[in-house]
């Protein structure tokens, strides 16, 4: 089966709506392609080594989180932009790229798949930039150490975490915000949390944990990012009667 790639994206903008979010890149269609898809590549970040996997897979799109043209990037097509950008023009394959929506979405989102797949029940919303559910907050059902939920994120990731601790503090109510998101860190004191998890560390996000005794954890950018994108291909591959596989290209960031 196929379905024309102004269709996909009508779908795709229906199902993240992209208008509420004013985003640090593009959403949706960044490179055209062929007229329709039957076959789509999904993954993390639209690297050489995705486009690669893409191509070797005959896909017809390739849907990412992390696409091109950001906010104050340089503009001209050289270098590995340039080699990125033809590789898909030759092979004719669809760039697809959603970034805080695939972000917030309540179900496909990285936040939400991410609580999903840690066992964290959401029952509140985090802000940022004055967008609500980029992060989400949950209440553990059994309180736990910070050396219990470090083990449990390595696990779950296959990435070790990074623990700043907070000596003898339970944890018992939790938020996240995958990414690069640890300066949500100050709205997680404000909101009276005892944990903390995004994906990146700043070097001040250590001193704005320890002394506010909040647990932190850093479980890697491309780690906790990895289940937006998947699930929502599943979900495609579901809905759409259309082909979906995820590709995951290794990141140790």
């Amino acid at each position: 089966m196929a379905i024309h790639t102004v269709d996909l994206l009508y779908y795709l903008d229906g199902l993240l709506t992209p208008g509420q979010f004013k985003d640090y890149a593009p959403n949706g269609l960044q490179v055209e392609g062929k007229r329709t898809v039957s076959h789509l590549v999904a993954g993390v970040t639209a690297s050489q080594a995705l486009i690669d996997a893409a191509i070797e897979r005959n896909a017809d799109a390739l849907l990412v989180h992390h696409g091109y043209f950001w906010r104050n990037e340089s503009s001209p097509l050289v270098g590995i932009k340039k080699n990125r950008i033809k590789a898909l023009l030759a092979h004719d394959i669809n760039l697809i790229a959603y970034h805080l929506p695939l972000d917030c979405h309540g179900q496909l989102g990285n936040n939400a798949q991410l609580g999903q797949l840690m066992g964290w029940r959401s029952d509140a919303h985090m802000q940022s930039s004055g967008i609500t559910g980029l992060g989400l907050c949950a209440t553990l059902q059994q309180p736990c150490s910070g050396s219990e939920i470090q083990q449990q994120l390595s696990h779950m990731l296959g990435r070790e975490a990074l623990h700043i601790d907070a000596p003898g503090a339970v944890i018992k109510r939790i938020g996240w915000c995958t990414g690069g998101a640890q300066g949500m860190i100050e709205q997680a004191v404000e909101l009276g949390l005892d944990a903390y998890v995004s994906g990146e560390i700043s070097e001040s996000t250590v001193h704005i944990a320890r002394e506010n005794g909040i647990h932190y954890f850093a479980a890697g950018h491309h780690a906790t990012e990895r289940y937006g994108a998947k699930a929502l291909a599943a979900h495609l591959q579901q809905e759409l009667d259309i082909t979906c596989e995820f590709v995951d290209i290794d990141s140790p960031a």
